[in-house]
């Protein structure tokens, strides 16, 4: 069994920062790449970071230069840094592990529970 924990959420004006964090535990073989993903209201959920296990990352256009994915493979964590927030980054964000766990027959997503960040004087 494995589960994702998110935390870093919140409310932040415009133009504030604000740090996701997402702790992967449980009975891990392997993580390859990480992700946050965000579905605001009305909309469909759509990528906003990824990397890879080897480091290589990949942003939304949206995101880009205000936002920055990385990973702690020791803590089975992965980050979003995000700067100079707009309104339109309100969402809910979710973290994705693409992970074996134990005596699993091979790799799945996983999906963390959300967190919601909202940017708004």
């Amino acid at each position: 069994q494995v589960q994702l924990v998110e935390s870093g959420g919140g409310l932040v004006q415009p133009g504030g920062s604000l740090r996701l964090s997402c702790a992967a535990s449980g009975s891990i073989f392997s993580i390859a790449a990480m992700g946050w993903y965000r579905q605001a209201p009305g909309k469909e959920r759509e990528l906003v970071a990824r990397i890879t296990s080897g480091g290589s990352t990949n942003y939304a256009d949206s995101v880009k230069g205000r936002c920055t994915i990385s990973r702690d493979n020791a803590k089975n964590t992965v980050y979003l840094q995000m700067n100079s927030l707009k309104p339109e980054d309100t969402a809910v964000y979710y973290c994705n592990v693409e992970m074996k766990a134990l005596y699993s027959p091979g790799p799945r997503d996983y999906w963390g529970q959300g967190t919601q960040v909202t940017v708004s004087s």
